[in-house]
Order: C-alpha cells, then sequence, then structure tokens
C-alpha cells in the first residue's frame, strides 16, 4: 500500500498528541515530586525549635524560610479589628476563620488566624463569642502565609469578609503588619470555643498521581488506536 501525504499527517497529529499528553504526565509527577519535598521541609521545620520572636521576618524575602515554624509571641489584641473570614469550609460545614492583628510594639502587628467557626444557619451575619483577653497575652502558633484569597464581587469592609487586604488593614488599624500570619494552636491561653485544625499545604500529592496516570492513559491510548486503525486492521482486511 502506498503511503499517501494525509498519513503523514495523520502519524504527525498522533505523535504530537501523545507526546504532549505524556509530557503534561511528566508535569503531574514533576508537581507531586515538587510537594513531596515541600511535606518533607515542613516535617523538618515542624521539628526545629520555636522561632525567637525577635527573628520573626520583616520582609516578604524572609518569609518563605520562616513558614511552618513554630513560635510563641506575647503582645495585646486588637480586638476591635477582629474579622470573620467567610467561605471557609471545614468538614463541609460552611464557616469563618476568625482573624485578629496581635499587636506586638506601637506600630509593628501580626495577623493572627484564631481558628475556624461554624456560620449560623439562622443568622448569615451572626459572629460567634469570643474571649478576647484585653491585657498582654502569650500566643503559640505555626508560621503561614497571609491568608488565601477567594472570589470577590466587590470591595468589602466589616467585620465579615471574604478576603483580607494587608494594605487597606494597616489604614484601618493604624499600624504596619508583618509580611505573614501566625496561624494559632491551643494551648493554656487559647480560651475560645474555635477549632484549630489547620490543614498541611501537601495533602494533595496523590491528586497528582492521579492525573498523571490519566495522561499517560490517554498517551497510551491514542498510541494504540493509531496503530490498530493505522497499521494494524488494513493489513487485516488485505489478508481476508
Amino acid at each position: 500500500m502506498t503511503p499517501r501525504p494525509s498519513d503523514a499527517l495523520v502519524w504527525l497529529g498522533v505523535v504530537v498528541a501523545a507526546a504532549g499528553t505524556a509530557r503534561l504526565g511528566l508535569w503531574q509527577l514533576d508537581r507531586a515530586a515538587q510537594k513531596t519535598r515541600l511535606e518533607q521541609a515542613v516535617s523538618e521545620r515542624a521539628q526545629m525549635p520555636p522561632l525567637p520572636a525577635r527573628d520573626l521576618a520583616r520582609e516578604p524575602a524572609a518569609v518563605e524560610a520562616q513558614l511552618h515554624r513554630r513560635m510563641a509571641l506575647n503582645g495585646r489584641w486588637l480586638a476591635s479589628h477582629t474579622v470573620a473570614l467567610d467561605n471557609r469550609p471545614l468538614h463541609g460545614r460552611a464557616g469563618f476563620i476568625i482573624v485578629t492583628p496581635l499587636l506586638l510594639a506601637p506600630g509593628d502587628a501580626v495577623l493572627v488566624q484564631r481558628g475556624w467557626a461554624p456560620r449560623d444557619s439562622g443568622d448569615r451575619a451572626r459572629l460567634p463569642a469570643l474571649d478576647t483577653p484585653s491585657g498582654e497575652v502569650r500566643v503559640e502558633g505555626r508560621i503561614a502565609p497571609w491568608p488565601s484569597h477567594r472570589l470577590e464581587l466587590a470591595a468589602e469592609g466589616g467585620a465579615i469578609r471574604q478576603n483580607l487586604d494587608a494594605a487597606q488593614l494597616a489604614r484601618e488599624t493604624g499600624v504596619e503588619f508583618r509580611p505573614l500570619s501566625l496561624l494559632q494552636l491551643d494551648g493554656p491561653d487559647a480560651r475560645d470555643a474555635l477549632v484549630r485544625e489547620w490543614p498541611m499545604p501537601t495533602q494533595d500529592v496523590w491528586k497528582h498521581h492521579g492525573y498523571a496516570f490519566q495522561w499517560f492513559a490517554i498517551s497510551a491510548l491514542i498510541a494504540g488506536l493509531a496503530v490498530w486503525y493505522r497499521l494494524i486492521r488494513p493489513r487485516r482486511g488485505q489478508r481476508s
């Protein structure tokens, strides 16, 4: 059977499609490896001694090396600036992440993610009662990035918000914030009913392995169908 020009185009398309999907599979495996290394780094940092308060990063470039380190901070709650971050479900339940600025020194504060609270199904605007001491407190926690953003339809203010902008909060409070946050952990000074089940950042490695398997399967299917319909089946037809 004499090859036709169209055959070359078909095989070129097969090679491109099979190679492209295989490349996506390799990319997913690479993502899984990256997250596995991050998981190892998180575990190693959790075993390190608590970070001294004086060493807490002031510049964004220094934050990455401190993420997931444990530490304790002394300060005073700016309770009037407590915000409930909406659209933060936990175990399938709608709820908020409660955040409050902790004043470390005049003009210097860190945002503390204090914990999760369920939303009142009868009154969406109702917030949980919080025990927020007025004097100096000691907060134990784990260093984390600023709270993640959710899709919002308009600029927000007030006690319930979708997102919390650092610059806006600085204007509202009149203090500067460190370029990170602290995930409060349970301890003797955590006397509220908030839930503190902070997820680790690398719990979805298995998803990347699953995606990689799917892409490799698609690549093999493309190659297999091409061989069957363009080579094996025509030859079987000729012999019959």
